[in-house]
């Protein structure tokens, strides 16, 4: 990417802001840009799976979610929801081989892209980054194997309550009401959060209810946030 460029700026505190890139030197953030180049895509976009094979990408601005689908009944489980700062696909970007999965924007994203001959040539000449990408990696999959865990453990209310509570930075606030701000999942359908969860449009909606009447959360205009975060972690402490 050229310095003159409109996302330059932009794309240098989105990487130096993310767990990914974080504390890394600025010009080692430089040489990174220096090899990808941007791309803009409207909501909703698919990028074939294929595609990773060749391409790696980093997510400046915007949600992308990967997902698998039944190709018999339609039913979509979303395995994972990436945001700026992260990169994918991961799986093919480690071993090579093409990954079978949905990968859809959720807004219009922001995204650089480069190859990912150039991007493991970069990683293995720089070898301080792997302070962060081996944190990284580890992070992404803890998250799977607590996906997985959650849908073999818990019913479904906890398993939303735990969804709510992994995307609440419990340390922020809203001063005039209170109440803890929900990020990333906060204006997703029902439909979305079942397929996050492994359950359907139908339950989890009545999920939301129960959690509504009981005072944890609140739902404004499809807007989550949290009320009452001890009963939020109350529940996710609850077993079948």
């Amino acid at each position: 990417m050229r310095k003159d460029s409109p996302y330059y700026n932009q794309s240098i505190k989105v990487l130096q802001s993310s767990a990914l890139f974080s504390g890394l030197e600025e010009h080692i953030i430089e040489d990174i840009l220096d090899n990808f180049t941007p791309i803009t895509l409207p909501k909703k976009s698919i990028i074939n799976y294929s595609v990773t094979r060749e391409s790696m990408f980093i997510i400046l601005e915007g949600r992308v979610k990967l997902s698998k689908i039944n190709p018999e009944n339609g039913r979509e489980f979303i395995v994972s929801l990436l945001t700026e700062g992260d990169i994918f696909d991961l799986i093919s970007f480690l071993d090579e081989k093409e990954h079978e999965i949905n990968i859809e924007s959720i807004d219009e994203i922001q995204l650089l892209k480069t190859s990912t001959t150039t991007a493991r040539n970069w990683l293995n000449n720089n070898p301080e980054f792997n302070k962060n990408f081996l944190p990284y990696l580890g992070s992404r999959m803890r998250s799977l194997e607590d996906s997985g865990s959650d849908l073999a453990l818990y019913d479904t209310i906890t398993r939303l309550a735990k969804l709510i509570l992994n995307n609440i930075n419990n340390t922020t606030i809203n001063k005039e009401d209170g109440k803890f701000p929900v990020k990333l999942i906060n204006d997703l359908s029902h439909e979305a959060l079942a397929q996050m969860i492994g359950s359907v449009r139908k339950v989890v909606n009545l999920n939301i209810q129960t959690l509504k009447k009981e005072g944890v959360i609140t739902a404004v205009r499809g807007k989550l946030s949290v009320k009452n975060l001890q009963k939020l972690l109350d529940r996710c402490s609850s077993a079948i």
